[in-house]
């Protein structure tokens, strides 16, 4: 479905990226409109797949989850079979928050949140034990320094 956005629109959607959980007539009254027109823009929005699902952010340090890891992967294997093989044994594994495909020397990279370096070895033994890869190298994120699922609108 196709949704065309106006500025009332991107002022809900910047509203509602700084704290999902505010009220119906706090989005109304930050964005100078009454609340049944805000529901039904936010309505419109979610059936036009703009708004996707919503979910609260958790502390993952305060979770004992200390460790983050990007982990690159390249293989030698582009066959369909292999890739569904792959995307499945990375749907399975909770520790993969994040997984894109790439262009370049690297297929892959992986945001992989784990506890601790053990942790990630026990992560790294049951990737390779399901999927052949080529080579994997892990790089451990010192410090996060900016994160964000907010959009520049």
């Amino acid at each position: 479905m196709n949704v065309r956005l106006d500025d009332v629109d991107r002022k809900i959607l910047k509203a509602m990226q700084r704290d999902a959980s505010q009220s119906l007539d706090d989005i109304a009254r930050e964005v100078g409109s009454s609340k049944t027109p805000v529901w039904n823009r936010i309505k419109k929005m979610r059936e036009g797949g703009i708004i996707g699902q919503q979910t609260v952010l958790l502390d993952a340090e305060a979770l004992g989850f200390e460790a983050c890891f990007f982990v690159l992967i390249r293989t030698s294997e582009h066959e369909a079979d292999w890739q569904q093989k792959f995307l499945a044994a990375l749907q399975a594994r909770p520790e993969v928050q994040e997984a894109h495909r790439l262009a370049g020397d690297i297929d892959y990279i992986l945001k992989v949140r784990v506890q601790n370096a053990r942790a990630y070895d026990v992560f790294y033994q049951a990737l390779i034990s399901e999927v052949r890869v080529f080579n994997v190298t892990a790089l451990l994120s010192m410090e996060e320094i900016k994160s964000t699922v907010a959009l520049p609108l």
